[in-house]
């Protein structure tokens, strides 16, 4: 997989994007500013960032990456998020920009069996915005837990359950102007931690001049899901 943290960016999806395309310079410069801004975000150890190609129909513009969730070399999530920007504006989204998002990570039998595992997973999204101090408005998705059991040629793996969270939701920019795509980003990564069963990162410092973010203890009273020592899709 490769990296997309620094380099020179590469957009893909979109009408005008991809092999052919006229080159970066074409784009509007919101748009390159954005990519720019999710390639530079600084994400936590555990999560490695991939860029992969976008949608082509959702918007005229589109910017998609990958990451995955690793710990003790076990592979423990992934999930895709696309950004999307229509320069016209979209009724929908409320604003120019929209942030696409899909998020899976196998589970253990017992976690997957809570019956308010679908409340938990949305309230994972949610609190991580705000504790990154993401401003976001129409906020959409679905939580879906899957069980598989497999047969024949396969039978001998033991069953297995999986969480899928899609979601999508409008970044509001700040009083300056800035969308802040990066916190974005990052509270996606939290997202990601959380259905891992990774730890909660430590809560992150302020930009200068920024209210200070909600204390950890304010933000969630969700407990986050026990450390997993199964390997996603293992044997």
């Amino acid at each position: 997989m490769a990296g997309v943290s620094g380099g020179k960016p590469r957009y893909e999806g979109g009408s005008g994007f991809g092999d052919g395309a006229s080159g970066e310079h074409s784009f509007p410069e919101p748009f390159r500013a954005a990519v720019t801004e999710l390639l530079g975000t600084r994400m936590r150890p555990e999560i490695t960032l991939g860029n992969t190609p976008a949608p082509r129909r959702l918007a005229p513009y589109a910017y998609a990456l990958t990451a995955t969730v690793e710990s003790d070399g076990e592979e423990l999530a992934d999930g895709r998020l696309v950004l999307l920007h229509d320069p016209a504006g979209h009724e929908a989204w409320r604003g120019e920009f929209r942030l696409v998002s899909l998020t899976q990570s196998e589970l253990e039998r017992e976690i997957a069996d809570d019956p308010l595992l679908a409340e938990v997973g949305w309230s994972w999204l949610t609190d991580a915005l705000e504790q990154f101090g993401c401003g976001y408005t129409e906020p959409s998705g679905t939580v879906s837990r899957a069980y598989s059991q497999y047969f024949g040629a396969i039978a001998e793996r033991p069953s297995s359950t999986e969480i899928e969270i899609r979601a999508s939701w409008t970044p509001v920019p700040h009083g300056d102007g800035s969308l802040d795509l990066g916190a974005h980003l990052r509270a996606w990564g939290e997202l990601l931690c959380q259905c891992a069963g990774l730890p909660p990162s430590p809560l992150p410092l302020p930009a200068p001049g920024a209210p200070s973010p909600t204390a950890p203890s304010q933000v969630s009273s969700v407990v986050p899901m026990p450390t997993r020592r199964q390997p996603r899709g293992g044997a």
